[in-house]
């Protein structure tokens, strides 16, 4: 097995390279630092709807961080670490709700790549941003440290307090997932013994909650935007009719995921989430202390 760090571009944007034996991980540092593509034996694993001017124009797509808060807040005022923020006069992404939705990061030229290597069949890449905006006024470092192995994406997000204040973790993953080779209303979902956390019609949740067993079941035109709160199993995967397969797979930091599977799509998402969604209005967050740190990682394997 040989690896290496490619520069290169895709679709007309400098891009880099991650190559380890068969599997080849295309990221973007100056657009988000987002995942565009994620190839195992040249079948593709990431769908990219819109491609890379969707993402510059803050829409979602690949495999992009969720930062400093993943999916949506039911509020645009929020109190979090003792402060108080206002989002009413801000310029933030929102939903079809006009819910402040996945941060301030989806899109973002400010990454910088600090370092790039391959070696022991292993290539990696690391990136840093600073967070410091009045929408989260929590200023913090960003270092994303990517490994690709054979048949896998490590993924560490690091965030390190640069200021006085703690620093609530809210962030995500959203990876736009495919499964090559089978349609999408015949994969098999796999989804660990959990907790549902049910929604409200905005996707904000209500306090209600039940416990859910394993499932391994086709899709069929099941569709799903459901929160979960994972136990010791955090495993979630998607399965095609000839083997082929994407698992994501976070640590005890990741202990919550998003399950989304929105109809008349081929593509569907396991997101690992540091804190439920509408952590920081309900204050549900870890926070990191200056002269901390926290890190989260999550596995993305492709068969």
């Amino acid at each position: 097995m040989t690896a290496a760090v490619v520069e290169r571009r895709f679709q007309d944007t400098p891009a880099i390279e991650l190559r380890s034996d068969a599997l080849r991980a295309t990221f973007v540092p100056g657009v988000g630092m987002t995942g565009v593509s994620l190839r195992r034996d040249g079948r593709e694993h990431l769908a990219l709807p819109g491609g890379v001017a969707a993402l510059r124009a803050g829409h979602t797509g690949g495999l992009p961080l969720l930062a400093p808060w993943a999916n949506r807040l039911a509020s645009r005022r929020y109190r979090a670490a003792g402060v108080d923020v206002d989002l009413r006069r801000l310029r933030v992404h929102t939903d079809d709700h006009g819910l402040p939705i996945h941060g301030l990061l989806v899109g973002s030229p400010d990454w910088e790549v600090t370092g790039t290597r391959a070696a022991r069949n292993v290539a990696r890449l690391t990136a840093t941003t600073i967070v410091d905006a009045p929408a989260f006024p929590f200023p913090h470092l960003l270092e994303l440290a990517i490994a690709a192995h054979d048949d896998r994406l490590v993924i560490d997000t690091m965030l390190v307090p640069t200021g006085d204040r703690k620093v609530p973790v809210a962030f995500g993953w959203h990876p736009y997932l495919r499964v090559p080779g089978t349609p999408r209303a015949r994969w098999t979902v796999h989804l660990p013994a959990r907790e549902h956390l049910a929604l409200d019609d905005r996707g904000i949740p209500t306090g209600v909650s039940t416990r859910a067993p394993a499932e391994d079941d086709v899709l069929g035109r099941r569709t799903f935007d459901d929160l979960y709160r994972l136990g010791r199993d955090r495993r979630l995967a998607f399965t095609g009719e000839d083997g082929a397969s994407v698992e994501v797979q976070g640590n005890p930091h990741f202990p919550y995921a998003q399950v989304w599977v929105p109809p008349g799509k081929a593509f569907a998402a396991l997101e690992p989430m540091a804190a439920p969604t509408n952590a920081l209005v309900t204050g549900n967050t870890h926070l990191v202390a200056p002269g901390d740190a926290f890190t989260a990682t999550f596995t993305l394997t492709v068969h």
